[in-house]
């Protein structure tokens, strides 16, 4: 199978029905097809071919999906880049990826024309107008517009499973990587989580889809996912997006630039949406506060459609998951456990039974390892590293050394290990206890301490630094300097020096000086030291 190839399938028995949604406009599957067929063509026309990277520093919309769309078509390979990146980290990511082409939202185009002239790669810069701009901001660019009506639509052709599928994560050490795996594998993977969740067999081929698909549209029964999360993110491009489509359902994104709850739940009532996606409590609890305050008002918003809300990327703690349930009764709550490197496990929970915290039930393909290479049978007291079977991905994108040790064959299975500690009950129970790493995960940005570190010591007056993660009660992690310095160094000025260099999200929330940095006698960092004194001077 192959995303594009499902998708041109679908459009052939259900064209007329919505498949793409923000704001206002709404595009059927015929014109969503139409319209990334001749970005494809764009793209061909520019140079670029099968495997070249196409990057998307995008918010969430139409242009999003249609310029995926557009990449899967000429087997192009859509690489998500966080539209919260500044210049540095831009200029790394679309470097690192060997990015061809840029779809950009004209917002973003001050930080695209600083960075574009060391970048002799890129071939085609695409610009998407959401300033009411006319014309384009940086040199050489295109309109995405002018770029449709410009090109006639692709001629659909035929594709590889072998070709790549990136996404780019945090992951859980150093500077972010492009996780590689077949299309052909994940597509089939992704039919098989979507498929059997509205009482469906997984069907063998693209061809089969049609016939399925078409059925669900006559049964009044395809979905309608409204997107809470950043589709640059997994959470919200797999779950949100990707596997619905694969379906044939209506993906609904929204306008704001950052969480509106009220315009979520508006969205909800006028879409009639079936399935919502978020990220864990920094997303529900203000959904849940925005419930209440309608309800108080006597303007309750009507949910009644949504059977389904979904959550990865970040804890979703089980009290939320019962104030939630008490508001939408009616709904399953979906918690995957898992990464960009491979799927762990899922917890669901509905009203009336109990929910728990950082537990799941582990996939078949889930085996727990100590430092030996040894597996922990189920049910010991043991902890070790979790391993996820099953999918594998292939690599690291250029990152061979990292691509080993992440990526490994024990007895002759392949799997990925992302970092994470947990035991697993005799019942099948994954408890998660946490990172091997020490990667932040604040809201479900992960955040890597040594390169927050590196902008904290370049502030006039520091002398050394640790950065941690301390627990907090919404976003789940927060990032903190336990840093040393002269005595004329503040937390103002840290943090803005750091916002300075860095996107906003990575910069701490606290700073917490000592006279001393925690090292070990050799020099490396004592993070756990750290994070005792970070902790106790925020208690």
């Amino acid at each position: 199978m192959h995303w594009a190839t499902v998708w041109e399938s679908i459009v052939d028995v259900v064209g007329d029905r919505p498949a793409v949604t923000n704001g206002t406009v709404t595009r059927s599957w015929s014109d969503y097809e139409n319209r990334a067929a001749r970005i494809a063509a764009a793209y061909t026309a520019a140079g670029l071919g099968p495997d070249s990277k196409i990057a998307l520093y995008l918010y969430n919309g139409n242009e999003y999906m249609e310029a995926q769309f557009g990449a899967f078509k000429m087997r192009g390979v859509p690489v998500n880049v966080n539209y919260r990146y500044l210049d540095n980290e831009l200029l790394y990511l679309l470097d690192n990826s060997d990015a061809e082409a840029l779809v950009y939202h004209s917002s973003l185009a001050d930080r695209v024309a600083r960075v574009v002239g060391s970048l002799p790669g890129i071939r085609l810069l695409i610009e998407v107008d959401d300033t009411g701009s006319s014309g384009v901001s940086v040199d050489g660019a295109v309109a995405f517009e002018d770029l449709v009506a410009g090109h006639d639509p692709m001629p659909r052709i035929t594709r590889e499973e072998s070709d790549i599928y990136m996404l780019y994560t945090g992951g859980t050490t150093g500077m972010p990587k492009g996780v590689m795996y077949a299309t052909g594998g994940i597509t089939q993977y992704f039919c098989g989580l979507g498929f059997p969740a509205i009482g469906l067999p997984v069907p063998e081929a693209a061809a089969d889809i049609a016939g399925v698909v078409a059925g669900v549209h006559e049964r009044g029964e395809s979905a309608v996912s409204l997107v809470g999360a950043p589709l640059m993110h997994g959470t919200g491009l797999w779950l949100g997006a990707l596997i619905p489509h694969l379906g044939g359902g209506h993906v609904v994104t929204l306008t704001s630039r950052s969480l509106d709850p009220h315009e979520v739940l508006g969205s909800i009532a006028m879409r009639r949406a079936t399935h919502m996606t978020i990220v864990g409590d920094s997303f529900a609890k203000p959904i849940i506060a925005a419930i209440d305050e309608a309800a108080d008002r006597g303007e309750a918003y009507d949910l009644s459609s949504v059977k389904m809300v979904l959550s990865s990327g970040v804890m979703w703690t089980s009290e939320v998951k019962e104030a939630m349930l008490d508001r939408l009764p009616q709904v399953f709550l979906y918690d995957a456990m898992g990464s960009s490197e491979g799927s762990m496990g899922s917890q669901i929970s509905m009203r009336g039974m109990p929910t728990a915290t950082a537990r799941f039930s582990a996939n078949p393909t889930t085996k727990l390892f100590d430092e030996n290479d040894q597996e922990i049978t189920p049910g010991s007291d043991k902890v070790g590293r979790v391993a996820a079977g099953g999918l594998v991905p292939l690599g690291y994108f250029k990152d061979p050394e990292k691509s080993a040790a992440t990526f490994r064959e024990i007895d002759g299975v392949r799997y990925s290990f992302p970092g994470d500690m947990g035991q697993i009950l005799e019942d099948g129970t994954l408890v998660l206890l946490g990172r091997g790493s020490q990667v932040i995960n604040s809201g479900g940005e992960k955040i890597f301490p040594e390169e927050v570190e590196e902008a904290v010591k370049r502030v006039d007056g520091v002398i050394d630094c640790l950065v941690v993660g301390v627990d907090d009660e919404k976003f789940g992690q927060t990032v903190t300097a336990v840093l040393s310095g002269s005595p004329e160094v503040t937390a103002e000025a840290v943090i803005a020096g750091v916002k300075d260099q860095l996107a906003g999200f990575k910069a701490p929330r606290h700073i917490v000086i000592v006279d001393t940095v925690p090292r070990a006698p050799n020099g490396k960092a004592d993070y756990k030291a750290a994070r005792e004194l970070a902790v106790a001077a925020l208690s």
